[in-house]
């Protein structure tokens, strides 16, 4: 995408209602590849997101971080190695928006409906209460984006499609794993300590979605003491608990 691309973007209600309506505008089925298409795209809307709560920022930032692993591995020659039962990003992605997209439609059919005043019922009971997933207490809003960006410019421009690029074999369990294991010695690890080993750019996504799986679940606390400081990652009330 050129530098003249400008973003004239509604507000979305969520990270794949974005992705849906860009693939959609740009005319394209829903394919990984149609996702790493999009990419680039989607990542400039971010530098323009409207004032948001953290939980949403972080739903938003997963999936930026999927669709540069998703754009990463469509740039390789080959497709990477998997283990053995390891979904590929690309189309499990796929698979979520276009669930999303019906479940969207249905919705839609669901409104119209209600307005037309067809078997519309009123509530009888209160909303149950929900109890947050997501603790990013003492975390500033950008701090994250800001740290992979950060990550991603230090490791420099990626290889050229004319060069020879070894397939990278990269799991997302390895990194959770070696992010526990260096909570279980320590109590407290930066998140540039754990990108400090990353030798590829691919290498610096798959670790920042593996802080992010861990942080949804309640395994690690991610903290910010002042702004522009280290992010800290210390153990959660569920870090015990196994994936």
């Amino acid at each position: 995408m050129g530098s003249s691309y400008s973003v004239r973007l509604p507000v979305f209600e969520g990270p794949l209602d974005l992705l849906l309506q860009l693939i959609e505008r740009e005319q394209l089925d829903i394919t990984k590849v149609a996702l790493a298409s999009v990419t680039d795209q989607y990542l400039e809307y971010l530098g323009h997101l409207p004032q948001r709560s953290l939980s949403e920022l972080a739903e938003f930032l997963v999936i930026a971080a999927k669709l540069l692993q998703i754009k990463s591995e469509a740039l390789l020659p080959s497709p990477p190695a998997r283990e053995e039962g390891e979904e590929d990003p690309g189309d499990a992605l796929a698979r979520q928006l276009l669930l999303y997209r019906q479940f969207k439609q249905a919705a839609g059919q669901l409104e119209s409906r209600e307005q037309a005043g067809l078997r519309t019922y009123l509530r009888t009971v209160t909303e149950p209460a929900l109890t947050p997933q997501l603790d990013l207490a003492g975390l500033g809003t950008e701090a994250l984006l800001e740290a992979m960006q950060e990550a991603l410019s230090a490791m420099g421009e990626s290889s050229s499609l004319e060069d020879d690029v070894e397939p990278p074999k990269i799991a997302i369990r390895e990194k959770i794993e070696a992010v526990v294991a260096a909570l279980e010695k320590r109590d407290t690890v930066t998140f540039q300590e754990i990108l400090s080993g990353a030798t590829s750019r691919l290498d610096i996504v798959v670790s920042f979605l593996a802080v992010l799986q861990l942080i949804t679940s309640n395994r690690v606390i991610a903290r910010q003491e002042r702004l522009f400081a280290d992010i800290s990652l210390s153990r959660g009330p569920d870090f015990l608990m196994a994936e």
